[in-house]
């Protein structure tokens, strides 16, 4: 019975092949996520700046400063 298990799932030839398609996959959508970090990025840290000014600005004299 145990020989039959291990000739039933010996058969996988495509093994290689799927994890290095899987390894293109994972590299393509990292890819994807730095292109996006670094064309979005100024213009997240513009939004981030003017609410951070926003905000600082209605607490008056609190001596808060934005980073």
């Amino acid at each position: 019975m145990l020989e039959f298990f291990r000739t039933a799932t010996s058969h996988r030839e495509d093994d290689g092949a799927s994890a290095v398609e899987y390894g293109l996959l994972v590299a393509g959508i990292a890819a994807v996520i730095v292109l996006l970090v670094f064309s979005l990025g100024g213009v997240m840290k513009t939004a981030f700046s003017s609410t951070c000014t926003s905000v600082t600005s209605q607490v008056s004299g609190s001596g808060q400063t934005c980073s």
